[in-house]
Parts: C-alpha cells; structure tokens; sequence
C-alpha cells in the first residue's frame, strides 16, 4: 500500500490549545512531568511527540484536509489546518524531516493551527511514491528517498506551497517558514532563496554555507539541542556572517537537550521536554511578531 493510500482515509488534525508557557533558561534544571506524554503536552500548548501524535490528530477540533498543490511534476500532496478564527491568518509552511510527512509533522502543523496560522505541510517526497509504515512514510524508504531530492526543486515545491497557503480565502498575504532536522537545513536554505519570506524558524539544522547568506532577508530563529555537535558547528559561523551582514538570527542552544527533542519530548533525562516547552513559545512569538501585514 502507498503512503496515500492510506493516509487519505479520513484522519482529522489533532491538539488542544493551552495557555501560553514562559520561556524557561536552557540553563534550568531538568523537569519531567508526570501525567502521560499526550495529556502533558497538549496542557502546555506543545506539539504531541511521535508516541502520541496520532491521537492527537485523531481528537483535533480543527479542520484538517489534504489538499494538491501544484501540477504535473511539480505537484505535491500537502496537509492543511486551518485554525479556529474570524479573521485572516498568517500561512506557515511546515517541512518535514528525513522520514517523511509524518503523522507527527501533520500533529505540529496542527498546533500551529491551534496557535493561530494556517499551517500547510507539503510532501516534499510526493512523486517518490513511498510506501506506508506505522507513523506514514516507510521509514528505510523515506530515508533512502529524500537523499536524491534535488534542492532546487525542493525550494520551488516550498515556493509553490507559500504561494497555494497565501492564495487561500483565509489566508493573509504573508508566510513564514518552520522544519526539522532535514527540514530545517531546508527552511534555512529558503531563508536564502526566498527574497518575500517573512520568517523562518530552524529546528536543529545545519547552517547554509556563509559565503550564500549575503541573500537572506527574512528573520531567522535557530533552536538547538546541546548534545548535537554535528549541526552545532555550523551556528557560530553563520552567525558571524548574518551578523556583520546586518541580518537577523538569534539561536538558542538548549542544554542537554538531543537532535529531535521535539519529537522525542521524553528522551534525555527530562531536557529535551525542558527544552521543548522553552523553544515552541519562542517559536509562536517569533511568528507572531514576524509574519504580520506592513
């Protein structure tokens, strides 16, 4: 069975909102919390993790749908969620990780949608036709597919999608960018392709090579796990050529946090879900301040 075929049998998006977290110092000890990962994470506003992530899809109150963007060999299936609001929203682009479009991307752009934006996850694997596992994409076959994507086509497809989100009734005509692992390498590297981006939020990827951060216009958001030296390296770098160009990036390392700790809230002793309940709000604020009509 494909990827689609099962996963266009139904599924509604998931998550509840909740009130806003402070912003807690990487520095602060770590804390685990003893209700159940799925209940603790919707009571602080946060994605679900990986474990969790069907049923909160599965119990949202927003309306998810799969939608087609673009056409021929540039279209691609994408998720969207639209949130619960009277007026027009921001559109933020979700761009998944080396695994795929995942049940756990689709549960994050559903809490984007709790938090107020119209939240489209995009399939950048689309044409490679995967194979479906437990949590969507095949997991050895999304890994082994997204190594041969070709990043110019990828930015296009990225391009294709902000243009779909914006054109949407709902939608205001601006968008920002957020990913993981994979995906954020890929909304940094937008960050450079992207003159009209409003905002771009980088999950534990790697930096762009410095000599090609000249072009980035958009705001940058970097979050950080500790324990993650192979992506780390490339911040201090980055930030030096983003700085003395005159362009915004802040970058927070959370402390003994691992790769994925958004995904993997329970992992690392309690830091990751520390790090977790720090980054999202920061997250939301910076798409809040960034993504606004001038």
């Amino acid at each position: 069975m494909t990827q689609y075929g099962a996963f266009f049998t139904g599924i509604a998006a998931a998550g509840a909102i909740a009130a806003g977290v402070a912003l807690l110092p990487s520095s602060a000890p770590a804390e685990i919390a003893s209700p159940a990962p799925v209940v603790a994470a919707a009571q602080l506003g946060l994605p679900a993790d990986a474990e969790s992530a069907l049923e909160r899809l599965n119990s949202s109150p927003r309306h998810g749908e799969w939608a087609k963007i673009g056409e021929g060999a540039d279209q691609l299936n994408a998720w969207v969620v639209y949130p619960e609001r009277a007026d027009k929203a921001p559109v933020v682009v979700v761009i998944h990780e080396i695994f795929g479009l995942t049940h756990w991307v689709r549960a994050v752009a559903d809490q984007l949608a709790a938090d107020g934006f119209i939240a489209i996850a995009p399939d950048l694997m689309t044409s490679k036709n995967l194979p479906t596992g437990p949590d969507g994409p095949e997991r050895n076959a999304a890994t082994t597919a997204i190594r041969t994507l070709d990043p110019a086509t990828v930015q296009r497809h990225i391009d294709l999608t902000a243009k779909y989100g914006m054109a949407l009734p709902a939608a205001l005509p601006v968008y920002g960018v957020v990913g993981f692992c994979w995906g954020g390498t890929t909304v940094f590297n937008h960050a450079v392709h992207a003159p009209s981006l409003g905002a771009s939020v980088v999950y534990y990827g790697s930096s762009p090579a410095t000599p090609t951060l000249a072009t980035v216009k958009a705001p940058v958001l970097g979050l950080y796990g500790g324990n993650d030296a192979r992506v780390n390296a490339t911040i201090a770098d980055a930030e030096t050529a983003l700085k003395s160009a005159g362009k915004s990036f802040e970058s927070v390392i959370y402390d003994g946090a691992g790769h994925g700790f958004l995904r993997q809230q329970s992992g690392q002793e309690g830091a990751n879900a520390k790090a977790s309940q720090a980054a999202w709000p920061r997250t939301i604020a910076f798409f809040r301040q960034h993504l606004v009509v001038r």
